[in-house]
């Protein structure tokens, strides 16, 4: 008989907490229009990991922050973070997301763009709510940076020239920021002194970046299965992300024309060859390396942090970000 695992530790201290997230999201999600609704409830329940909810709630713990108001921004983060999901869908002509079809596949573009619209707007009137214009400042420049983030990976499209200190600037724009400010919010939120709230902030930017690396990583070494997506995504979207630059930087000649052909054209048709090609030249490797060294700073961010069960959940986040499959 198979032995069943209990689930991470950060699963069970944010249980009741996230139910209750659920709650508020469902209520704010609620329109007049009904594809609004149809489009928002779509996304939201498609399932996901909800890191950035669970990320503000584990740091709220581990400074003992308790106050209701932590669920309304738990559910504000996930807001925005859905948001970004229906427009990079639509920008990316992605077709397939956590095993299902996409919104702009269910629904069409128009309707997946005006719905991540409805999003932002719904979580900035949720902002507004807690009255505190430091929550305002973080999540408005969040939201800004984020959005500088997906022009800049646009701009960087069939560009197989890109080099690995301008790939990790349009990842920790694009995807570290929010988790960065998902920390932010809990040190905001209970008053902490400027101390703790950087050590949260430092903590949520590196997890967050380690996260997308393994996004990377896992399109050349993932099971499309286990991802819920297609394998290769990012090469035919014709973006060149760290694996690689490092296999263009590390293989033969030949295997390197090949890799940057294949990225001018967003061409999947040698996505096996370029695969082996980043395996073998250790590329994937070097990656991991990249990876493993945001989840130790990660780690180390927190040491400010009194020891408790929820200091142990977050410093077991970035090694289960290391460990995933999807």
């Amino acid at each position: 008989m198979t032995a069943v695992l209990p689930p991470p530790l950060y699963q069970s201290l944010v249980q009741a907490d996230m139910q209750a997230v659920d709650a508020v999201i469902e209520q704010r999600l609620d329109s007049s229009v009904p594809l609004v609704g149809q489009v928002s409830t779509y996304i939201i329940t498609a399932g996901g990991k909800r890191l950035r909810p669970v990320l503000l709630l584990l740091m709220c713990g581990a400074i003992g922050y308790k106050e209701p108001n932590r669920l309304a921004m738990a559910a504000v983060v996930e807001f925005i973070h859905t948001a970004t999901l229906l427009h990079d869908d639509v920008v990316d002509e992605s077709t397939l997301r956590r095993g299902r079809p996409t919104a702009n596949e269910s629904f069409g573009n128009p309707a997946s763009v005006l719905v991540g619209d409805f999003l932002y707007s719904r979580a900035f009137q949720m902002m507004v709510e807690t009255d505190n214009m430091r929550v305002l400042a973080t999540l408005a420049e969040a939201t800004n940076v984020i959005a500088e983030g997906e022009v800049m990976q646009l701009m960087n499209m069939h560009d197989a020239s890109l080099t690995p200190e301008a790939y990790l600037h349009v990842i920790e724009s694009k995807t570290a920021k929010l988790f960065e400010a998902s920390s932010r919010l809990a040190a905001i939120l209970s008053g902490a002194d400027a101390s703790i709230e950087q050590a949260c902030a430092a903590y949520g930017a590196a997890l967050g970046t380690a996260f997308q690396l393994i996004d990377d990583v896992l399109d050349y070494a993932g099971d499309a299965a286990e991802m819920g997506k297609n394998l290769g995504d990012d090469l035919r979207e014709g973006k060149t992300t760290l694996p690689l630059i490092f296999a263009m930087q590390r293989a033969e000649q030949a295997d390197q024309d090949m890799i940057r052909k294949a990225i001018e054209d967003g061409d999947v048709m040698q996505l096996e060859a370029i695969s082996r090609i980043v395996k073998s030249s250790g590329a994937l490797d070097a990656s991991m390396n990249f990876a493993r060294a945001q989840a130790e700073r990660a780690v180390k961010a927190l040491q400010p942090l009194p020891e408790s069960p929820y200091k142990k959940a977050l410093l077991e986040l970035p090694l289960l970000s290391l460990q995933r499959k999807n």
